[in-house]
């Protein structure tokens, strides 16, 4: 039997093996191709850097203080599992979705001599890169893609800085040049951010390097070593609102094939729901009450009672900073910031009502959450689409959500406003202040248009009569959607606020790094929020900080940390307190394992780098990837000098 088995089994070999190219033929997999047209990458390719980008978003506004969550909680008090893959999308984009993908794009079009296709792939490159190093410093870089390797290397961020400005410059030197390719209609296709528009291409690359330079302003050799360079991208990168890098989401709703072609920031994809809302700083600073603090207690300062009533005001009980620096809370023309009908949620708009008028607009009333609670100082935060669960049904929401909060809305990626901040920013620390001041205004103004372009107003909708005759509105999921004020109400308001003393109004003796920053603050909220913790780490968080390494008592001890007052001319961002801080409301302090310093980087992906690359992880310096503390490692983007590596 078993002699009869073997001649079996060699028969079967031999048929096998004289007859193995028809048999595969006819069982080939088509849904793994051995190529694919360096085309047909692209759309996949620009789809999930849109997502990995926005995903990200979520720790980094925690991070930040744009936002409290309750998703994200331990970053908002900058510690998480070291075991957690949260808040590493990017990584995963850069080594996986990306990865071979966007390599293979790259080198069959220069193959092919299709130098436009190249080009974008470098840029796409570039700007991966960029975000990767920000969120998480050191990273393996040369030995990325060698094949067979089960570990690698990591290198430094000064490399990986240098490495994206040089990819950048390659993708514009491949799309200045002429490309006989015809693409046909399958570029512009494929391309979901620009539609194939090659100068668009460009002013995204150039757009990279600004923003890859406009971090490195703090450090002691920017003036002499970087700034020239940032005004020369800044002068050939997007200028207007319709060079700006959106990545476009045919989603919105339930409709949608997949729950994930809807905006992740919208109502049908379950990540934001009643688990995000703006920060308490947020609201101040958009709506001018920044508060008085004692410096004595750290207590906010009580308002005084109104002179008629003898009480005091439930919207605004603490004193107001002498100087606010984004709006006010005068009701006067061009004192009001028309942006924050878009960027914060209010429940005083739910019904859809008066969406026209000037003056109930200007009347409703914004409450800013705390970091980890949607109640406040004040009262409870509205979530980022005007509702809270206990208001309406938790799980119903306005239709398919509102602005960037929307489910169709696009993934924004760059913008013609975040490029006039920096390069404002950058004149600033040249000394160069009447310059700063211009491109300030240029850049509020590019943002509050920009604001407006998203809008996409609802309706009122009637659900009854009350006992009056008057009609009666719905809420919650039987509202149509959408924002909650007309484009012509918003425009005025817009040209307004333009014209007013926050803007066009305010003068060079005023005018201060502050201002850059905070507006900068504001124009990123909320698909920019890791540009917007790199701002912040920069500058050190506003702490009493003037060393390199950290150590204790260089800006925190173990119990809290020590943040310039409002009243120190050297804070950058007037109003904003860590939550260990020596403020009211602050009152806490940061995990154990931080040694008291706040968060300067996310470690990277734990399934990756803790499970396969530990020797190179533990290798880094100052701070080894398995400390404890690895995420307080400050970055070399963030060091005043250079980064120790030994």
């Amino acid at each position: 039997m078993k002699k009869l088995l073997t001649i079996l089994l060699l028969a079967s070999m031999s048929f096998t093996f004289t007859s193995c190219d028809s048999w595969l033929d006819v069982n080939k997999n088509v849904d793994a191709p051995d190529y694919i047209s360096e085309d047909l990458y692209l759309a996949g390719i620009l789809a999930s850097l849109g997502q990995g980008v926005a995903y990200d978003v979520r720790a980094t506004s925690a991070l930040s203080q744009t936002f409290g969550t309750s998703n994200y909680s331990n970053y908002a008090n900058h510690f998480y599992s070291k075991s957690s893959d949260a808040a590493a999308e990017m990584w995963r984009v850069v080594y996986w979705l990306h990865g071979m993908n966007l390599e293979n794009m790259i080198n069959q079009s220069l193959e092919k001599e299709s130098w436009t296709l190249a080009g974008i792939g470098y840029a796409i490159k570039a700007y991966d890169w960029d975000m990767l190093t920000k969120l998480h410093g050191e990273a393996p870089m040369k030995q990325a893609y060698e094949p067979g390797r089960l570990s690698h290397d990591y290198d430094y961020q000064d490399e990986i800085y240098a490495q994206v400005r040089e990819w950048a410059n390659t993708a514009i030197e491949y799309l200045e040049k002429e490309d006989n390719t015809d693409y046909g209609s399958r570029l512009r296709d494929a391309d979901i951010m620009f539609a194939g528009n090659k100068d668009k291409w460009l002013k995204f690359a150039h757009g990279v390097i600004v923003r890859n330079l406009a971090s490195l302003t703090n450090k002691n050799d920017f003036a002499s070593a970087y700034a020239q360079d940032l005004i020369t991208h800044a002068g050939a990168a997007m200028s207007v609102n319709a060079d700006n890098a959106e990545i476009a989401m045919p989603g919105g709703g339930g409709e949608a094939q997949f729950s994930s072609y809807n905006n992740c920031w919208g109502v049908y994809r379950g990540t934001s729901s009643d688990s995000y809302w703006a920060s308490d700083y947020t609201v101040q600073i958009m709506t001018g009450t920044i508060p008085q603090y004692d410096e004595a207690t750290g207590d906010k300062v009580q308002a005084d009672p109104d002179p008629e009533t003898g009480e005091i005001s439930k919207l605004y009980p603490f004193a107001l900073a002498e100087k606010q620096y984004l709006a006010d809370t005068s009701k006067a023309a061009g004192h009001f910031d028309p942006r924050i009908t878009a960027k914060i949620g209010t429940l005083d708009a739910r019904y859809y009502t008066n969406m026209n008028n000037i003056d109930s607009i200007k009347s409703w009333v914004y409450y800013g959450g705390g970091f980890t609670s949607w109640y406040g100082p004040i009262d409870a935060a509205a979530n980022l689409w005007g509702t809270r669960s206990q208001y309406a049904s938790s799980g119903t929401y306005d239709g398919h959500g509102r602005w960037l909060y929307r489910s169709d809305a696009p993934y924004i990626l760059m913008t013609a406003a975040e490029m006039q901040f920096c390069l404002a920013e950058t004149y600033w620390k040249l000394g160069q202040k009447g310059n700063a001041l211009a491109t300030f205004k240029k850049a509020v103004a590019l943002d509050v248009e920009f604001t407006g372009l998203h809008l996409k107003p609802g309706a009122p909708k009637e659900n009854g009569k009350d006992a009056d005759g008057n009609p009666t509105y719905a809420i919650g999921g039987n509202l149509p959607g959408g924002d909650v004020v007309t484009k012509d109400a918003y425009n005025k308001l817009a040209n307004e606020y333009i014209a007013g003393p926050y803007v066009d109004g305010l003068t060079e003796d005023e005018f201060e790094l502050s201002h850059i920053m905070m507006q900068k603050f504001v124009a990123m909220m909320p698909w920019g929020c890791t540009e917007t913790w790199v701002d912040v780490r920069k500058y050190h968080y506003d702490l009493k900080y003037n060393g390199e390494v950290p150590t204790l008592n260089d800006g925190y001890t173990l119990t809290t940390v020590n943040q310039k007052w409002d009243s120190d001319p050297t804070k950058v961002y007037k109003g904003y307190y860590l939550a260990p801080a020596q403020v009211e409301d602050r009152g806490s302090k940061y995990n154990v394992e931080n040694h008291g310093s706040p968060c300067y980087r996310i470690r990277p992906r734990f399934n990756s780098e803790y499970m396969w690359n530990k020797p190179a992880l533990g290798a880094l310096k100052p701070i080894g990837g398995l400390d404890e503390n690895y995420q307080c490692s400050i970055p070399w983007f963030a060091y005043p000098g250079d980064m120790p590596k030994n």
